[in-house]
């Protein structure tokens, strides 16, 4: 569906979002959010189906509009044609419940007379069936049961059975957007007013991933405060709406095309919950963004791309604290940093791991041996074989990786002394030369060498894991096979999936990466 956005404010035409399925509207408490999701409404027309949990729990003003083909046009019509069993439900989740019933107990009647007249009929599927099986997937511990024409609900392990107005306010939201969804008009735009509230940040994504599922012919408009629900969808186009004009019914609003526009609206959502966490990488192939949100679930994850840009970033965001009362931090990986610009950068709110680079956070001890026990493998006899054979490896390349880490100081110091001011050229020159014994590149990879040397001597695999940078140590240290993966990428699909539980084993993979960062828990 091609989406026309309201009037702007600066008198230049309306964007048109052209076959836009996800669409989210974000910005701050007084925006005009509201009323630029309404004008939307206006603009969408008949096609326009709005749904908020928060009003549909609640009884309805008097004087509340009714849209053609809402949950509420849709009962007014069925208890106008159904004078003998009229309803005077007073909330939309109980007009979308009547409204269930009804369609159930008409497709049970049309089942019933086909069945008299002996003409085959497949038992009917209803939409009052769809909703309670996607209702128990999102809440698998919970049973819907149906008794004397009820609906009656129990959890595992209880013997206790309630009717519906027993459930949460969460499950009540989670039954009602299933219910409204399945409702919507063919081809409709579903504008969905604080998809947040009542449910639960661990069931968010998952919900309204089944639910756009269901329904791939509609568009689906979130006008959301949840940053991180915002950047969740993955065909999403967002809106970020700044300011109304009331006198002139104007917007000054931006659709933001990449991840970089929605960092910038970061700053102006005052409204969110979380803390953020800026990371390196992108966000949808990088290990970075798949491992880091399970381990701080406490934060909004951002990946920006590069080590530079994490701490550009969270220096200007903890510029402007005060605006935006959100606390920010950042991720980088160790590479060959010293420890001087390791304690640096954590003085300015940036985690540095005291392993050398993100792949390494998979070797820790402590997560191998969670992992060795989770594939019930004896992790006394498979962390071995792993912590040997990378000592094996790194011997065979300490060497060079000392080379490396030379390269990396050597350049570091040449770029910060060659930023000096200089009066002359032959100042500069005689700098230039002076620098080779200043730096001394020679000593120091004589002293990395050493250094590397007592590690390898003393079987010190957690020093390793600082110093080595190795892309290919998932797949030459075995630790997968050894594990029972059949290679890296199965391995690391294991340590996320172990993460989204939580096991003990979960625990004790989050408690060895966090103490990785400094981090006791």
């Amino acid at each position: 569906m091609d989406i026309r956005l309201p009037k702007r404010i600066d008198g230049h035409q309306p964007e048109v979002l052209i076959e836009s399925k996800q669409i989210t509207i974000i910005g701050t408490n007084g925006a005009g959010k509201s009323r630029f999701c309404s004008a939307l409404v206006d603009e969408i027309g008949d096609k326009a189906y709005r749904i908020s949990a928060l009003k549909a729990l609640f009884p309805a003003p008097a004087s509340a509009k009714t849209l053609p083909g809402s949950i509420d046009d849709l009962f007014n019509r069925m208890n106008a044609a159904n004078p003998q069993i009229k309803n005077i439900a007073e909330t939309e989740f109980d007009k979308l419940f009547y409204v269930m019933l009804n369609d159930e107990f008409r497709e049970l009647m049309n089942f019933k007379a086909h069945k008299l007249m002996d003409e085959q009929m497949e038992f009917p599927k209803t939409k009052l069936d769809i909703a309670v099986k996607k209702w128990q997937e999102v809440f698998p511990k919970n049973k819907v049961l149906r008794e004397n024409g009820k609906l009656m609900f129990s959890t595992e392990g209880y013997e206790d059975k309630y009717p519906l107005m027993g459930l949460s306010d969460g499950e009540k939201s989670v039954l009602y957007y299933i219910g409204a969804v399945l409702y919507a008009m063919p081809d409709a735009a579903i504008l969905v007013d604080d998809p947040e509230t009542f449910i639960h940040s661990s069931i968010m994504r998952t919900l309204w991933n089944v639910l756009e599922q269901m329904r791939p012919d509609c568009t689906f408009i979130y006008n959301t405060h949840d940053v991180d629900f915002a950047s969740s969808r993955i065909d999403n186009q967002c809106v970020w709406v700044k300011e109304f004009d009331p006198d002139a019914v104007a917007w000054d609003y931006e659709v933001m095309t990449s991840s970089r526009d929605l960092d910038a609206a970061l700053l102006d959502l005052l409204g969110s919950r979380k803390p953020v966490l800026f990371i390196e990488g992108d966000d949808k192939h990088s290990i970075d963004s798949r491992l880091y949100p399970l381990i701080f679930p406490e934060y909004t994850v951002k990946p920006l791309g590069s080590c530079n840009k994490v701490i550009e970033t969270v220096r200007t965001f903890g510029d402007l604290e005060n605006f935006h009362q959100l606390e920010c931090r950042g991720i980088v990986d160790r590479d060959r940093r010293s420890e001087q610009e390791v304690e640096y950068l954590r003085r300015k709110n940036i985690l540095v791991p005291n392993v050398a680079e993100v792949e390494n956070i998979l070797m820790l001890e402590g997560v191998i041996r969670a992992v060795a026990r989770h594939k019930r493998r004896n992790p006394d006899l498979v962390f071995p074989k792993v912590k040997r054979r990378v000592i094996t490896m790194f011997t065979k390349e300490l060497k060079q990786q000392a080379l490396m880490h030379v390269r990396h100081r050597v350049k570091r110091d040449v770029e910060m002394r060659i930023d000096m001011k200089f009066t002359s050229i032959n100042a500069l020159e005689n700098h230039m030369v002076e620098l080779v014994s200043e730096i001394n590149p020679r000593g120091l990879y004589d002293q990395l060498c050493r250094e590397f040397h007592v590690y390898e001597d003393n079987d010190d695999y957690e020093s390793i894991l600082r110093v080595y940078n190795q892309k290919l140590m998932l797949v030459e240290s075995n630790v997968a096979i050894l594990c029972g993966f059949k290679g890296r990428d199965d391995y690391i699909r294991g340590v996320l999936n172990i993460l989204k539980g939580n096991s003990e084993n979960a625990h004790a993979i989050r408690r060895a990466i966090k103490h990785c960062f400094g981090i006791e828990e």
